[in-house]
């Protein structure tokens, strides 16, 4: 059987080790940043004990093995970089065998982490993908050693960058201090360095806006809620979901200086938000000669006005700047420091009033004055979706907006690169410093899907093109805890200044991640490669797999051609499509074959008995089980639909109870892992209460964020249901489920009684279930339960063998 370090001899086919520092003209335009903030880092005494404290965390029987030092840049060439050495004592006994060094507390981990997974065959994922996998990390005293002289990686780009603004919501909302800490070791280990720290700025904003006479009272309706907080912020939503109680903005700030502090410690570059423009509806009272519009519907039923068409305060009217400045001072008084970097995005999803260019650079140009006014050395982010989300964003528009702002304090996340990259239609963002991002994931939606190919080529096309302004490497992601081998790959690219060879880096990957390699798991993920994360269509993934989103529309939307097609491998007659778009219908996007996933999935069961035993696998093996089951069950319903059009009474019933017994299958198959639990989602939203009405609210916020999303009617759903679904076990049996069979029930009523489909009944008594589900206390498990071998191979046997 091949050890995981047999595949080490692969390490010297990659641009692994590199001595050369690449540089941009994006990099020179942030030289004096970068400067200040290299003056201002953590001692290098606190980055080592910071750096030695994760170690602590993550190898606690290693700890003695590592020695840590900081570095200069000189040392590095100028640049950022970690150098591994075999230490000059480790032939004393006792003595640490391995000496890291690097610039900045950040680097030393992403050096401990180099070291771990390509000589010691390791593997470091997130808890609920699996975990870390270190079994194959030697014993004390017997630890890999570095066979030339040292082993030197560089960074070829300053910054690596994370988070999306989202992710606060769609992930974070209900994290303590505990789980925090387990992110940033994680962040450290993967070398980001330029991390979203968004937790706890309502208390700022509260603060701030105390002092221009609002009161607490009127901004009950201003936050949302704890789940919907990325949005208020934003001004796409206003009270949804809240008001904020007291406990809440307390807690949520502590919790950020305790954030703050450890990503400091680190060497870590904190992005602090800025002020966008959103204002609660009373300064319109208190000033009332300020340029306060209110924006259009962003998605409420029917233009809610209780929770839609927010306010925004016009940068170019002198109150912008006021408040703009008081922000950034509120939070330098609370926080005692600042990185200098600040998110603002006035424009993500709401339109300027006026595409007029000259208008649209003073905007610009204000709202930058704000952060400046309160930060001489301020520099603004923003991410870059607008572009690729709004057709507004024209060249002059962009230009406009990008040269606004004195070139070098402007920096600008490419946010969508992996699929709509912008620096190529932009000719570099017209001369401002951007930084390439890999978006990949959308309201933390659970598909195996991915662009490996892009990901280990995209970033270093841009980098290394012509004039290019590319000043680093990003994950912006609005929701983690999935995919893992997309975020180990896409991490490691932020040190990489060649392009990756996906096929070897994925034989190391099966090795690390299972602590060893066998025949039909590398088969297995060759398939995965080339099918799952090889979506070349141009297309994203928004999961929109019926189990998880059930169509809201009437069957006489769909219509079944006659021509034959394949049903995983085995030949239909009849199958039943859209007859045309509808803005009910989000066809699940499907770009491999469906055949080839079921052959992976046959040679990962294959593997289980000598697997079994890992977690990693354990993951793995229920995800792709689940993959393969969700797109079963959206040819099953087509199935049903097609058997309706034909007015078969017995085949509807027969199918749809066959659908609903594969949900009933899939929470049990889900129930077997940490990962696809939905009790976990309930419980932290509730410990974070105080007592029982926070509880109530919290709970309802959690619920409400990964079903209907947004306010509803009693016969018109939201326009954002199941953005945030999710598979996990206890979500399908308590609610997607039923929801299902109300469906199929007045579809056998339709053909029953001789009448059309009930689209307003449907309607009706799904909202019904859906407001009873979100006010629901019900208690789900917050640990897995089942055995997902058996449970796997049982499900493959029944739904995907030639006798099933």
């Amino acid at each position: 059987m091949d050890s995981p370090l047999s595949a080490i001899s692969l390490f010297f086919l990659f641009s692994f080790l590199s001595l050369a520092y690449s540089s941009t003209i994006g990099v020179q335009y942030i030289s004096k940043l970068l400067e200040i903030q290299d003056r201002e880092r953590a001692p290098p005494s606190l980055q080592v004990a910071a750096a030695r404290g994760v170690l602590l965390r993550l190898l606690p029987s290693h700890s003695s093995a590592f020695e840590f030092r900081i570095i200069s840049k000189e040392k590095c060439g100028g640049g950022a970089c970690f150098i591994i050495r075999n230490h000059p004592s480790s032939c004393k006994h006792g003595a640490p065998e391995i000496l890291i060094s690097a610039v900045t507390g950040v680097e030393v981990l992403a050096g401990l982490h180099w070291y771990l997974k390509y000589l010691c065959g390791s593997h470091i994922s997130w808890q609920k993908t699996g975990g870390a996998q270190l079994f194959s990390v030697p014993k004390l005293g017997s630890l890999p050693r570095v066979q030339d002289a040292q082993i030197l990686v560089q960074r070829p780009i300053p910054w690596s960058y994370y988070q999306n603004a989202v992710t606060s919501s769609y992930t974070f909302s209900w994290w303590d201090w505990e789980r925090w800490e387990q992110e940033i070791d994680w962040m450290a280990l993967q070398g980001i360095n330029l991390p979203l720290a968004f937790t706890g700025q309502e208390t700022i904003w509260k603060k701030v806006f105390q002092k221009f006479n609002v009161t607490d009272s009127d901004l009950d309706d201003f936050f949302g809620g704890p789940a919907f907080l990325a949005w208020s912020r934003m001004g796409n939503l206003h009270g949804w979901g809240g008001p904020l109680p007291q406990s809440w903005f307390n807690e949520q700030l502590n919790l950020q200086k305790k954030i703050l502090a450890r990503m400091y410690e680190l060497g870590m570059t904190p992005v602090l938000p800025a002020f966008s423009g959103n204002v609660p509806a009373a300064l319109k009272n208190i000033f009332p000669s300020a340029k306060i519009t209110r924006l259009g519907n962003w998605f409420s039923v029917k233009s809610n006005v209780k929770w839609c068409c927010t306010y925004l305060l016009d940068a170019t009217d002198p109150l912008f700047i006021e408040i703009g400045r008081t922000f950034i001072e509120e939070q330098l008084k609370e926080y005692g420091r600042t990185s200098h970097i600040y998110n603002c995005d006035t424009f993500d999803e709401n339109t300027p009033p006026v595409d007029d260019p000259a208008y649209i650079s003073s905007l610009g140009a204000a709202i930058f004055s704000g952060m400046q006014s309160g930060d001489d050395n301020a520099v603004w982010l923003m991410q870059g979706w607008l572009f690729s989300y709004d057709p507004f964003w024209r060249p002059l528009q962009m230009k406009a907006l990008l040269h606004s702002v004195p070139l070098g304090k402007l920096v600008v996340l490419d946010l969508f690169a992996e699929v709509k990259p912008i620096w190529i239609t932009s000719e570099q963002f017209y001369g401002v410093p951007y930084i390439w991002c890999m978006l990949h994931n959308f309201a933390g939606n659970i598909e195996m899907y991915g662009i490996l190919d892009t990901v280990a080529s995209g970033p270093i096309e841009a980098l290394t093109s012509e004039n290019s302004t590319m000043v680093g490497i990003g994950m912006s992601m609005e929701g983690i805890e999935q995919n893992p081998i997309v975020y180990d790959l896409m991490s490691e690219m932020a040190f990489q200044h060649k392009k990756v060879d996906v096929k070897s880096w994925i034989e190391l990957y099966i090795a690390r991640r299972y602590g060893r390699s066998i025949p039909s798991i590398r088969d297995a993920w060759s398939i995965l490669y080339h099918t799952i994360y090889n979506c070349t269509d141009g297309a994203y993934d928004k999961n929109r797999d019926v189990i998880v989103a059930f169509p809201d529309v009437s069957p006489s939307f769909i219509s079944s051609p006659s021509e034959s097609c394949q049903h995983y491998g085995k030949p239909t007659s009849r199958r039943a499509i859209l007859r045309e778009k509808t803005d009910s219908y989000d066809q699940p996007h499907l770009w491999y074959s469906t055949s080839e996933v079921i052959k992976a999935l046959e040679l990962f069961i294959a593997s289980g008995d000598e697997l079994s035993a890992s977690n990693t696998y354990s993951y793995d093996l229920v995800d792709l089980t689940r993959q393969a089951l969700a797109k079963y069950a959206n040819e099953l319903f087509l199935e049903i639909i097609d058997a309706y059009q034909l007015k078969d009474v017995d085949g509807v019933t027969s199918l749809s109870q066959k659908f609903l017994d594969l949900v009933e299958d899939m929470d049990t198959l889900l129930a077997c892992n940490d990962g696809f639990l939905l009790g976990p989602w309930l419980e932290s939203a509730k410990q974070l209460a105080q007592n029982d009405k926070e509880k109530k609210q919290f709970e309802w916020n959690a619920r409400t964020q990964i079903t209907m999303w947004f306010d509803n009617t009693e016969e018109e759903a939201s326009l954002l249901r199941d953005y945030g679904n999710k598979y996990w076990s206890g979500l399908l049996r308590d609610y997607y489920g039923p929801r299902a069979a109300i469906y199929f029930k007045l579809l056998i009523e339709s053909l029953e009684e001789g009448e059309d489909f009930k689209l307003k009944k449907w309607r009706r008594e799904w909202i019904k279930l859906t407001n009873n589900w979100q006010k629901s206390r019900k208690l789900f498990p917050v640990e897995r339960n089942g055995n997902a071998l058996n449970v796997s191979r049982s499900l493959y046997n029944k739904y995907f063998s030639s006798d099933s």
